[in-house]
Parts: C-alpha cells; sequence; structure tokens
C-alpha cells in the first residue's frame, strides 16, 4: 500500500487527521515535524530561530526521504512541505497527497496561543495567515485531493480521507 500524505497549512488538522486515519487503516503514523525534533533533539521553533527557515526545509526534505522509503504510512506534513517541488515529486510518486484547507479564522483559532508555530509569531498573525495561504495556494493546488476542514470534526475528515484513498486505489 502506498502512503497518505497528509498536507497544508497548520492549523488544517493534519497532525489529528493523520492519527485517525492510521488508526482506522491500521496503518503507521509518522508526523514529520515530530520526526524533524526527535532527530534534531530540539523544538522545532528553536530551529527556525537559531539556524532559519532554509535549514529546516532541508532537515525537512531529508526527512521525507528517509520516510518515502517506507509503504502504508499516513504521514502528516509540514505545512511548508509542498514550496520544493522535489518534494511534491517524491510524495506522487510513492502516496496519494491530501491537502487539508481551512479557513483563515478557523486556523487563528485553532493556533492562538500555542506559542509553537514560528511563523505566527509576528505582530499580525491574522494577515500573515492570510499572505501565506495566497502565498502557498498554487503549491497546495498541486495535491491529488483537498479537504476543507473548517467546519468538519477530526473523525468527519478523516472518513472523507479514506473516501478519497479508496478512490484513489
Amino acid at each position: 500500500m502506498k502512503n497518505i500524505y497528509l498536507v497544508g497549512f497548520m492549523g488544517t488538522g493534519k497532525t489529528c487527521v493523520g492519527k485517525e486515519v492510521a488508526r482506522r487503516k491500521k496503518r503507521g503514523f509518522v508526523d514529520l515535524d515530530e520526526l524533524i525534533e526527535l532527530k534534531e533533539k530540539r523544538l522545532i521553533s528553536d530551529i527556525f530561530a537559531k539556524e532559519g527557515e532554509p535549514y529546516f526545509r532541508k532537515l525537512e526534505k531529508k526527512v521525507l526521504r528517509e520516510v518515502c522509503r517506507e509503504n502504508n504510512f499516513v504521514v502528516a506534513c509540514g505545512g511548508g512541505i509542498v514550496l520544493d517541488k522535489d518534494n511534491i515529486a517524491i510524495m506522487k510518486r510513492t502516496g496519494i497527497i491530501i491537502c487539508l484547507s481551512a479557513s483563515p479564522k478557523a486556523i487563528l483559532e485553532r493556533t492562538s496561543g500555542e506559542g509553537k508555530r514560528p511563523l505566527l509569531n509576528v505582530a499580525d498573525p491574522g494577515e500573515q495567515v492570510e499572505l501565506l495561504l495566497k502565498l502557498r495556494a498554487p503549491y497546495y493546488s498541486l495535491a491529488d485531493k483537498n479537504i476543507d476542514t473548517s467546519k468538519l470534526s477530526v473523525k468527519e475528515v478523516a472518513s472523507k480521507v479514506l473516501k478519497l484513498v479508496v478512490k484513489n486505489q
């Protein structure tokens, strides 16, 4: 079985939905950001602060290449993984890419107060979310399928993911 890659902006539910899909499909689950933190022995926010985003993106690509060697996984990807065309090619070759999206309002509600989102540590997080969503929209559109999670529960989104996977096989 090929992998299921969940991509999308932060706060769209990739990790929660990914765990639920993996549980239902009896597949392994991997969160790329968590795996990077384990390998680096530090938080993503620390990596961004000390090394910067380009360094983090290199780590992300390396970890994706390791994970894609395996099959039958549900993989929650970082929000910016789609910015690298090689990453998209790797994911398309080894599985299905499903983009989870949400309205800026839903994203802000889900991520507010977390403090561990480096890209939202700015004066106006709402403006930042809207800007990043616009910049990343062409990349997210390269996913095989898209699900708007704004008004859905984790279980509802997981059910939609599973239906898309069955249709795609």
